[in-house]
């Protein structure tokens, strides 16, 4: 008896369909992902004290690890926005749909909230000051937080696929359902 090895295309579809995706966005979609990258940066940055600012202070200096973590997640959360960019404005736009149900809004929400968590001071965090203080936020959240921009990351790149993969494979142009 012969066992057949099966293996799953659908990671390398979707990696295909993602590319094809980032090559037909319109400069309005790349506009808008540099945009909303530095929207992003800055509403995690400032109050995270990641950029130097008179308003908030850190009292635990900034770890090496938090300004990629920053930066990625920022690029992450800008091209995922820009995924909700129509691509053009005319009379030819599909109408607004009544679906509620959009999970990668939801994971790339999710994956923002993660990040901020985790390159933010953990002792200026009031939830984490108040569950555990102080000392407890030194020494129980502080070393969660890599694992917590672990998780941003891939939360947000989840998304941001799966957002991408449906503009290609879910598309309802005739333009976009054959591949060049």
């Amino acid at each position: 008896m012969s066992t057949a090895r099966s293996t799953s295309t659908e990671p390398v579809r979707t990696l295909q369909a993602s590319v094809l995706a980032l090559r037909s966005w319109t400069a309005r979609q790349r506009l808008a992902a540099v945009g909303f990258s530095v929207a992003f940066a800055l509403l995690i940055g400032i109050p995270t004290v990641l950029i130097p600012n008179p308003v908030f202070g850190r009292q635990v200096p900034v770890h090496p690890w938090n300004y990629p973590v920053w930066i990625a997640s920022s690029v992450l959360a800008g091209m995922l926005a820009a995924t909700y960019v129509r691509r053009t404005r005319g009379i030819g736009e599909t109408t607004a749909t009544d679906d509620t149900s959009d999970a990668p809004s939801r994971f790339g929400m999710v994956g923002g909230v993660l990040a901020w968590f985790a390159v933010g001071c953990p002792v200026c965090n009031k939830i984490a000051l108040l569950a555990l203080g102080y000392s407890g936020a030194i020494t129980r959240f502080a070393p969660v937080q890599p694992f917590l921009a672990a998780a941003a990351l891939v939360m947000t790149a989840g998304a941001l696929l799966m957002r991408l993969r449906g503009q290609i494979l879910c598309s309802t142009s005739p333009s976009m359902m054959t591949p060049t």
